[in-house]
């Protein structure tokens, strides 16, 4: 009899420790998720949108800073930045 009671406090040890560790970790929130698949694809649907709007704007600003700091440094008319960037634009405004 003690040995059945003993084993069943271990088991809601047991229980209670991966209750615990799957609260931790989310795994419940994320398998209530993918029960509903209407949810899943709308949050990754504007999930991915929002990505692709920040790569453009991204890339766009950094585009946008490397022009300014190339003509900043054409103005200052050092000889041997502006031939080389002369070269890249006329190789580039060529094809």
């Amino acid at each position: 009899m003690w040995i059945r009671k003993r084993l069943v406090e271990k088991l809601y040890q047991n229980i209670d420790n991966l209750n615990y560790l799957m609260t931790k970790n989310n795994i419940i929130d994320f398998a209530e998720l993918l029960g509903n698949r209407k949810e899943m694809f709308l949050r990754n649907f504007f999930s991915g949108i929002f990505k692709g709007m920040g790569i453009g704007i991204g890339f766009t600003i950094i585009t946008a800073i490397i022009i300014f700091i190339l003509q900043k440094i054409i103005a200052l008319n050092i000889p041997i930045i502006r031939t080389v960037c002369c070269r890249c634009y006329r190789c580039g405004s060529a094809k």
